[in-house]
C-alpha cells in the first residue's frame, strides 16, 4: 500500500490536529485553568466536535498534556546524561532544561502525574550519583529529588531583582535564567550536605 493511503492521511490529520489541540491547551490553560473544552477548541481553530473526538473528556486532556511532559522530561535526562556525565554537570544542565520546560509548559509542570516512575526514577539516579561522588552527603535518594523539585520551584518564581539572585555570579551578565539556575544548583547541593569548596569546583571545573 502506498505511502499516501487514505489511512495515513487520516492517521497524519488526527496527529496534526491533535497536536493543535495540545498546544492551544497548553496557552489557554496557563491563562485559566478552568478553561473550558470549547474555548481550547476556539483556540485551536478547530471544530468542537473534533476535541471531543479526539479528547471525550477534560480528564483526557489533561492525561495527555501529563504525558507529553512527562516524554520531554526523559528526553531531558537522557540529554542531561544523568547515567554518564559527572553529576554536578549533569544537574545543572537538568536543570537548564527543566527551566525551558517551565516556560513552554507553564500549565503542565503543575500536573504531578507528569512525574511519572521513570521519571523520578531517572531523578533518583542522578541524586545516588551525587552521593556516590562526594557532592552531597545525604543517603536518600528520593529526600533529596523531594528537596531539589521543591527548591526548583521557588527559585523558578523568584523575582529579577530578589537579592538572592544578586549573589549569583551569573547576575553579572544580566542573564537572570542563569542566575536562577546557579542558585538552584548551590543551594540544592549545599541543603543536602555539600561542601562549598565541592560545590565550586565542581560548578567551575
Amino acid at each position: 500500500m502506498g505511502g499516501n493511503s487514505p489511512s495515513r492521511r487520516i492517521r497524519a490529520d488526527a496527529e496534526r490536529s491533535t497536536a493543535r489541540i495540545l498546544e492551544a491547551a497548553e496557552t489557554v490553560l496557563a491563562e485559566d485553568a478552568n478553561a473550558s473544552l470549547e474555548r481550547i477548541a476556539d483556540a485551536a481553530g478547530l471544530a468542537r466536535a473534533t476535541v471531543h473526538r479526539r479528547f471525550a473528556s477534560r480528564t483526557a486532556l489533561l492525561d495527555a498534556l501529563a504525558g507529553q511532559l512527562s516524554e520531554r522530561y526523559l528526553l531531558g535526562l537522557s540529554e542531561a546524561r544523568v547515567k554518564t556525565a559527572p553529576p554536578v554537570i549533569a544537574l545543572h544542565r537538568l536543570t537548564e532544561i527543566v527551566f525551558d520546560l517551565k516556560l513552554s509548559h507553564r500549565f503542565a509542570v503543575q500536573l504531578t502525574s507528569a512525574l511519572t516512575p521513570a521519571v523520578l526514577d531517572g531523578l533518583d539516579l542522578l541524586f545516588a550519583r551525587l552521593r556516590d561522588a562526594g557532592a552531597i552527603t545525604v543517603a536518600d535518594p528520593a529526600w533529596c529529588r523531594r528537596v531539589y523539585l521543591a527548591l526548583l520551584h521557588e527559585v523558578h518564581d523568584l523575582p529579577a531583582d530578589s537579592p538572592a539572585l544578586a549573589s549569583s555570579a551569573s547576575s553579572a551578565t544580566g542573564d537572570e535564567t542563569e542566575a536562577k539556575i546557579s542558585l538552584l544548583v548551590r543551594t540544592a547541593l549545599g541543603a543536602l550536605g555539600g561542601s562549598r569548596d565541592a560545590t565550586a569546583l565542581a560548578l567551575n571545573g
